[in-house]
């Protein structure tokens, strides 16, 4: 999942008035006597400007092509506010797309409130038992599918080959290798160990998930982000800042992690195959050798990597339904999602494609493929999405010292208790 990038602007590549979403145009789209599809498919896309934008509407294009009838208007939508942007736009039935990239956990969330089609039956979901088990399981929801997996993913640790080779040091495979690799870097460097970015608490669950811990036990209905395990990942983190081992951020984390890595200005920094393509765009990895990824450190309790990913999904009050379906299948089809990962090494969710020459033989593919295999799960509850507001919350002030790392776990605890009704 391509979690926390946060483009600066909203970016239209066409351009659109809200009231031109294929879900409000009043373009209905129907099919012609010869079963052809027309008129307007909507899309938001929430893909990283500068890279992965570029390839998603070229691949939309593509459709267009296959379809004449049928107008894609591409909308490119922040990642940090297309949630909420959908949200507000399906409840009041203005400005919804017809479809949308959404993001694993807010699918459940918005087919429980009734904003998603279900797409049982349609041609949305050809081939649906090529998909990976695990992409698959963020889809459904109370019996039901709504959205089609797009992409796969979970987190690694990239490091800087030639500034390790210049401090003498070997890739850390502990939380306690990072800290000594981490000063040795300094000591023969002077620049910074990792970049641990400080503003999204999705960067926080390689940690938690080290320590043993979770956010909740969906199962029993219980909170446990303020267990132990909890409390022990937030004091791990705090460490490695105030021991210098890392550096951290209260806002604008990811340019400036981006930053910072591409300019070689730090050695280390944890990110997912979604930030490959713009990583491979810095002056230090103009040479694509310069990059090396391994796992995360291992906590106490071991390693471990959140699973991730996005999904396509159709908006309930779309008025051109068939071609949303087709539009989505197409996106997310084998040819397409080989596509995908040629170009951006993101990870496809069917299984057939991992035996394509271009996929099978890509090296960032290889490396995260079996990093997703093992990857934590989060809950496919409808509040999952919303679990991180009050995480990001407690998570900066810890790492920037306004709280202790056990306040930050018990106030992240009590908002869980309030979010979840009855929960223990």
């Amino acid at each position: 999942m391509r979690r926390g990038i946060t483009a600066t602007a909203l970016v239209a590549t066409l351009a659109l008035a809200a009231t031109a979403c294929g879900g409000d145009s009043g373009e209905t789209g129907d099919k012609k006597a010869s079963g052809k599809l027309s008129g307007t498919v909507t899309w938001w896309d929430t893909s990283t400007v500068g890279s992965e934008d570029k390839v998603f509407k070229k691949l939309a294009e593509g459709f267009e092509k296959k379809h004449p009838g049928v107008d894609v208007k591409y909308v490119n939508v922040p990642f940090g506010e297309a949630q909420n942007k959908f949200k507000n736009a399906a409840q009041s039935g203005s400005g919804a797309p017809d479809v949308i990239r959404s993001e694993v956990a807010w699918t459940p969330e918005f087919a429980d409130l009734g904003y998603l089609a279900p797409l049982d039956g349609t041609a949305a979901l050809k081939d649906d038992k090529d998909f990976l088990a695990q992409a698959a399981a963020s889809t459904k929801y109370q019996g039901k599918t709504y959205a089609v997996p797009q992409v796969i993913d979970s987190m690694g640790l990239f490091y800087n080959e030639k500034i390790f080779k210049d401090a003498g040091v070997e890739v850390p495979r502990t939380i306690a290798e990072l800290k000594t690799v981490s000063k040795k870097i300094k000591d023969k460097t002077g620049k910074t160990g990792l970049y641990l970015r400080g503003d999204d608490a999705y960067w926080f669950l390689s940690f938690l998930y080290g320590e043993g811990g979770d956010l909740v036990d969906a199962k029993s209905k219980t909170v446990t982000v303020d267990e132990e395990p909890g409390v022990k990942a937030l004091k791990v983190v705090k460490d490695l800042v105030d021991s210098g081992a890392a550096k951290t951020d209260a806002t604008d984390g990811w340019e400036n992690m981006q930053s910072a890595f591409k300019d070689g200005k730090v050695a280390m920094m944890i990110n997912g195959p979604w930030a490959v393509a713009d990583t491979f765009a810095g002056k230090e990895f103009k040479d694509k050798a310069n990059l090396g990824i391994t796992t995360v450190p291992a906590g106490s309790k071991g390693q471990g990597a959140p699973q991730g990913g996005h999904n396509l999904a159709v908006y309930a009050g779309s008025k051109n339904l068939d071609a949303s379906y087709a539009f989505s299948e197409y996106m997310t089809s084998a040819e397409s999602q080989a596509l995908v990962a040629k170009e951006l090494s993101l990870l496809p969710t069917r299984t057939s494609v991992y035996s394509e020459p271009d996929v099978s033989g890509n090296q960032i593919v290889g490396f995260f493929k079996p990093v997703v295999d093992k990857a934590v799960e989060r809950p496919w509850i409808p509040e999952t999405g919303s679990l991180f507001a009050p995480l990001v919350t407690e998570y900066t002030k810890v790492l920037t010292g306004q709280t202790a790392p056990e306040k930050g776990a018990k106030a992240t605890g009590d908002q869980y208790r309030k979010l979840l009704k009855g929960w223990k």
